[in-house]
């Protein structure tokens, strides 16, 4: 039982510093920036799950709760560039180009909210992502400073969906970890001033 409860304590965590934070794209908090967190390729355009996340990321933006999207995904290979296929799909579907700012080393959930904190000075956002993805992103965003708020999107429940259901019990042990000792992410670098001049480019019009 002792077992259980420990390894079960991760996942009620999130649920308790995430839960109230989770919304739907009509009752979401307005932001300037929305955070979409990349979720895989299918021959070079993003995946359903990616697609349902920056469908939701768009209709944000037409609807004036956000001025600037941030994309952030996997750009470690040079075949594989999940932020420029983002921006593709999210240019395609009405976004500015000019609105939409890249990470391109958003490797994983923690990296991604670090780097949206210290590299592109990111203090408040909506987070998208899928909704059993959404609180552990939400708690991973406010550990690393970011007052984030979450729209956890439909998807169909198939074998992806239950896949990523198990897998976020696991990862919420990863999530209190890095919570607890936060890591510096896989890159840091230097800041980046692409959501300021988006910002800014937005505040001019």
């Amino acid at each position: 039982m002792l077992v259980a409860v420990l390894a079960l304590a991760p996942a009620t965590w999130l649920h308790a510093v995430a839960d109230s934070r989770v919304r739907t794209t009509a009752d979401a908090p307005a932001r300037d920036v929305v955070v979409v967190f990349g979720a895989g390729l299918w021959r070079g355009g993003p995946t359903p799950y990616l697609a349902n996340r920056l469908d939701a990321a768009a209709e944000l933006y037409r609807a004036g709760k956000a001025k600037v999207v941030l994309v952030t995904g996997d750009n470690s290979r040079t075949e594989y560039d999940e932020p420029d296929a983002m921006r593709t799909y999210l240019v395609e579907r009405g976004v500015p180009d000019r609105r939409i700012v890249s990470d391109f080393a958003g490797f994983d959930t923690w990296d991604s909210c670090v780097r949206a904190k210290k590299i592109f000075g990111v203090d408040r956002a909506v987070l998208v992502s899928q909704g059993f993805h959404i609180r552990r992103a939400i708690g991973l965003c406010r550990a690393a400073g970011v007052d984030a708020y979450g729209v956890g999107v439909d998807a169909r429940r198939d074998a992806t969906w239950y896949y990523g259901g198990v897998r976020e019990i696991l990862a919420a042990g990863k999530a209190a970890l890095d919570a607890a000792t936060e890591p510096d992410p896989q890159f840091l670098g230097r800041q980046e001033t692409g959501v300021a001049e988006a910002l800014a480019d937005a505040s001019e019009r």
